[in-house]
């Protein structure tokens, strides 16, 4: 009885490589199919062989592969098959714009991403709009301040460029640029409306004028939040 138990662990794992292959291929794969497939040995398994297949295939192989899945992949692994796609032709645009100084086509795009050209095509044509997407900006918006207060650090130390750059944005962000009043953007220096502040300029200031720009500045970064009220 001891020498049998491999025999049958053994034919059971081929018999459900022949379900997992037999649904692999189908045209089509539906909920149904999946059913066939019961415990966690044998979901484990598929989801095992399903990556497999996955990353041995490219272009349209790949593409078919998908499709045949469509119905049943849940929105997590859709999403991650996004952001899989969207990272391989970031990369091929940023090495080959590296490389030959222009934006390459999307024929070399598909190369070198082993991307479909129908999914490059497919994923240029929707991705700002793409909720992944969206939420990726959000994670740069989320990081606008702690940029912001690195410039500004530089520009009470008297960076010009620094001060110039938080003084434009400052003014976009908060809608307080006054009517009238011009930010000249230079090299060496920034001019608000007929004033030039240079950098040799912030150099002779004492520490008591230095300080009262530093407050100035820093009360635009603490403006108190309004208390948020809610009512049922």
């Amino acid at each position: 009885m001891k020498t049998e138990a491999p025999k049958k662990g053994l034919q059971k794992l081929t018999e459900l490589e022949v379900k997992i292959n037999s649904i692999f291929a189908l045209q089509q794969i539906t909920q149904n199919d999946i059913n066939a497939i019961k415990d966690k040995t044998e979901i484990d398994l598929f989801n095992k062989r399903f990556t497999e297949r996955l990353n041995s295939l490219k272009d349209e192989e790949r593409d078919n592969f998908l499709k045949k899945f469509d119905l049943i992949l849940p929105q997590q692994t859709k999403n991650e098959l996004w952001e899989y796609n969207h990272r391989r032709i970031t990369k091929a645009i940023a090495d080959m714009m590296q490389e030959f100084n222009r934006m390459p086509t999307r024929a070399e795009i598909a190369e070198s991403s082993q991307l479909s050209r129908q999914t490059i095509y497919k994923h240029l044509k929707e991705y700002k709009t793409n909720p992944m997407y969206l939420e990726e900006l959000e994670q740069f918006r989320f990081m606008t301040s702690k940029v912001l207060a690195k410039v500004f650090k530089f520009a009470v130390n008297g960076d010009t460029s620094a001060a110039k750059l938080y003084f434009n944005v400052m003014g976009c962000l908060n809608g307080q640029a006054q009517a009238g009043t011009f930010i000249q953007n230079q090299n060496n220096f920034i001019q608000i409306n007929g004033t030039v502040i240079s950098q040799e300029t912030v150099k002779q200031l004492n520490p008591e004028q230095l300080s009262t720009i530093e407050n100035i500045l820093k009360s635009t970064l603490t403006q108190p939040e309004k208390l948020v009220t809610s009512s049922i």
